[in-house]
């Protein structure tokens, strides 16, 4: 999953605010190989404001009618977590509606039933683009477990089939190092679940505390190492801005656990 941002406030230093330049971008990550583009027009950062939902909105559905003109047949996810924007950009279009949320109620779910489109459920805790440096867990894999059993049940009781249900630990959300790593170690836990499981691994604060690297482009190295730990506990898709790099990772990996 390459990562687009419609956002200059991306953490990673490569958000553009023009629409047809992001579309250049996806397709320089298709290219690389990406299977999935996933966009976003709002940076999860929380020493950033938040945008209003029009504005979030507008971005989205001008890049979704780019991408429609431009006949990709990737699958296009769509990073938002307002129910009332992912309700207007679902009607323009979209594989994929990646809520960064934690679903507090089931009008995402509904939104994705009513119009076709997977949905992505990552945990965390609280509301988005706020800090959570305070949350701690005694059981950081039984608090997943026990988020992602309530999550799929509210799910399917708004009408959304466990088929069409991606699962995200959230790394970084709501977590603090320790959590983030104990979760790269026990991934496999969350296979009870029969879902395909995404690691948004991509260059984050976790990497960057390991390795003493406070600029998030220089994290990639060990971007790559959480993709092969992610890959040998299982988990399916990969949320990357260095697509390259994670595509070599991936095959190299993958021809070994072939064998």
């Amino acid at each position: 999953m390459g990562i687009v941002n419609l956002s200059v406030d991306s953490f990673s230093g490569d958000g553009v605010s023009d629409c047809s330049a992001a579309l250049v971008h996806a397709e320089r990550l298709l290219a690389d190989g990406a299977d999935i583009i996933d966009v976003g027009a709002e940076s999860a950062r929380t020493n950033r404001g938040p945008i209003s939902a029009g504005e979030e909105a507008d971005r989205l559905c001008e890049f979704i009618g780019l991408w429609k003109g431009a006949g990709h047949t990737a699958l296009l996810s769509l990073n938002t977590w307002r129910p009332e924007v992912a309700e207007w950009v679902l009607v323009e279009g979209g594989d994929l509606l990646n809520d960064i949320g934690g679903l507090p109620d089931d009008r995402n779910a509904q939104a994705c039933a009513r119009h076709g489109a997977a949905l992505l459920v990552m945990h965390s805790v609280g509301v988005p683009k706020v800090p959570h440096t305070h949350v701690g867990y005694g059981d950081v894999m039984g608090t997943l477990e026990a988020f992602f059993e309530e999550k799929l049940s509210l799910c399917e009781r708004a009408g959304l089939e466990r088929e069409s249900i991606l699962l995200d630990p959230g790394i970084d959300f709501a977590k603090q190092r320790d959590d983030n790593l104990r979760i790269y170690a026990n991934l496999e836990r969350l296979h009870s679940f029969g879902r395909p499981l995404l690691l948004p691994v991509s260059r984050k604060t976790v990497i960057g505390e390991v390795l003493g690297l406070a600029n998030a482009a220089e994290r990639d190295a060990g971007t790559v190492a959480c993709i092969v730990q992610g890959m040998l506990r299982g988990a399916q898709v990969f949320r990357v801005h260095n697509v390259r790099a994670a595509v070599a990772a991936v095959r190299t990996v993958g021809a070994v656990l072939e064998l």
